[in-house]
């Protein structure tokens, strides 16, 4: 979740997929993706700020490799939202306001979406250290045993650098808008922007707060976030619904053991 100050409070990015993916088609999420190999390379931790990989997988409750999904979170704001959370050797987050900069960074993002350049090499050509000491774990999601694709999902929230102006890809996302948690809930409600509940659970977490420093104060002082694993429940006309922990019945319901429409 990349959040900024705007004129009425503080303001998240979100997109919207394109309609022929897998997962989610149409639906407005945060940028994300999957861990590669390449996150968890050996030489990565040398180009990260004020975080190691001891102690991130120690946050992330896994027994190595945890320093990945935060290069992963990095690298998934640069390819899909064109936003990079890097910072010169001066200390300030590289800026994409001159046109020679803005074209050599739409080259590098194309290449690190292809593949063909790794995250940790461009930084390391271009003189730039990631900025992980300033991106924070909120919440940790689980599908629902029962689902025929299921993932296993970590939130993270962090300011969008000045001066770099997130944009869709226009391939996996085909939309996107900076929006008050608030607001976007409410457009939900509506029916105006659909999303899935660990997106709106994780909105809410925002909402309480006007500034962005407000909201990265508060998250940056969470504890470690227990993982969320919803349960499938069949409702009286054979239908599939989804059953959060916080709600009524939940430990009483078994697992589903098939995938069922």
């Amino acid at each position: 979740m990349l959040v900024r100050d705007a004129s009425d409070g503080c303001e998240v990015f979100m997109m919207r997929r394109t309609l022929a993916a897998i997962f989610a088609g149409g639906l407005y999420v945060f940028p994300g993706g999957a861990v590669d190999p390449a996150d968890r390379a050996d030489d990565v931790a040398a180009l990260c700020d004020g975080r190691t990989d001891a102690d991130a997988s120690q946050r992330l409750q896994v027994a190595e490799g945890g320093l990945g999904f935060w290069i992963a979170a990095i690298r998934e704001c640069f390819e899909e939202a064109g936003v990079l959370l890097a910072r010169r050797p001066d200390g300030a987050f590289v800026r994409f306001d001159e046109p020679e900069v803005e074209s050599r960074y739409l080259a590098h993002r194309s290449a690190v979406h292809s593949g063909s350049v790794r995250l940790i090499d461009l930084c390391a050509d271009e003189g730039l250290r990631l900025a992980t000491d300033d991106i924070h774990y909120v919440s940790h999601w689980i599908t629902p045993i029962g689902e025929r694709r299921r993932f296993d999902t970590r939130f993270f929230v962090a300011r969008a650098p000045q001066a770099q102006e997130p944009l869709h890809d226009e391939h996996e996302t085909i939309a996107s808008l900076w929006v008050r948690p608030a607001d976007a809930l409410a457009r939900q409600a509506r029916g105006d922007l659909a999303m899935i509940a660990p997106t709106m659970r994780n909105l809410e977490l925002l909402v309480p707060h006007a500034t962005a420093d407000e909201a990265l104060a508060a998250t940056a002082s969470l504890g470690r976030p227990p993982a969320i694993q919803p349960k499938l429940r069949l409702d009286d006309d054979g239908r599939v619904e989804v059953v959060m922990p916080s709600d009524p019945g939940f430990a009483d319901l078994p697992e589903l053991d098939q995938p069922r429409r």
